[in-house]
């Protein structure tokens, strides 16, 4: 029984219950479970490892360029969020309402790593999110122009349900870089939303555009709806570099801004 039992479970790709099935026949003869109680047990085993497969293939997808978790911010010292705020964000609410986030502070204050944290919790609920620093998108953007695949890839960004861009108004910004931006957040309206890291204050945005038209039009698209996050308490990184013993390397949230 057991070996048709895996070749069937292997057949109708139903992996979790393939892996799930002799532990949970056990625990339903230990415990006296009937029929119905061990088959809801092994299709939440089922639910359970197609949405763990899937968040591994959103993680991939999503490019994120270190590891940071919700679960890993210190509190120990006050930084701006409350615990109560931190989850918030886990609940990904923000997201069901289309809002984009706004997490702003100075160089260190862990601004990369709340958007990675919030990126990799969003993946683990399976909603696609792509992280892509700004100068970078740009590259990627005159990268697609020379290929003749532009309109291709807006419209992949526009599919994502979170967009997160990293650094932003680290520079002013060209014409031809405003206007991929307006493409790439009109298209995105009201399917997604973006989360935007940067030092500068949004009050300061429409100055790193050439056209006062197209800097409303940008500023507008992130800004409406949107929540803020003001980190503050300084550069993290210096701080526990105080902290660690000589010649000792940081890591994790210290690598991120």
């Amino acid at each position: 029984m057991s070996d048709q039992m895996r070749s069937l479970s292997h057949q109708l790709r139903l992996f979790g219950v393939h892996a799930s099935f002799e532990k949970r026949a056990a625990q339903a003869a230990g415990q006296g479970l009937n029929h119905l109680e061990f088959l809801r047990l092994v299709l939440e085993d089922e639910l359970l490892n197609r949405k763990e497969r899937i968040s591994k293939g959103l993680l991939t997808r999503a490019k994120f360029r270190s590891v940071a978790d919700l679960e890993d911010w210190d509190q120990s010292y006050d930084r701006g969020l409350t615990k109560a705020k931190l989850r918030e964000l886990s609940s990904t609410s923000f997201v069901e309402s289309n809002e984009n986030l706004l997490i702003l502070g100075r160089t260190g204050e862990g601004k990369t790593h709340m958007a990675v944290a919030i990126g990799r919790r969003l993946c683990a609920e399976n909603i696609s999110t792509f992280f892509v620093p700004v100068n970078f998108l740009f590259e990627e953007v005159h990268a697609a122009k020379v290929a003749g695949k532009y309109l291709q890839y807006v419209k992949r960004l526009s599919q994502v349900r979170v967009l997160i861009l990293d650094d932003f108004g680290l520079r002013n910004y060209t014409h031809d870089e405003a206007t991929v931006l307006v493409d790439i957040l009109e298209d995105r309206h009201k399917k997604g939303s973006v989360i935007v890291t940067s030092q500068a204050d949004p009050k300061g945005w429409p100055k790193l555009f050439e056209d006062p038209l197209i800097a409303e039009a940008i500023v507008s698209r992130l800004e409406h709806p949107s929540q803020k996050l003001v980190l503050k308490g300084g550069n993290y990184r210096e701080k526990l570099q105080t902290q660690l013993p000589s010649g000792k390397k940081i890591e994790k949230e210290t690598m991120l801004n």
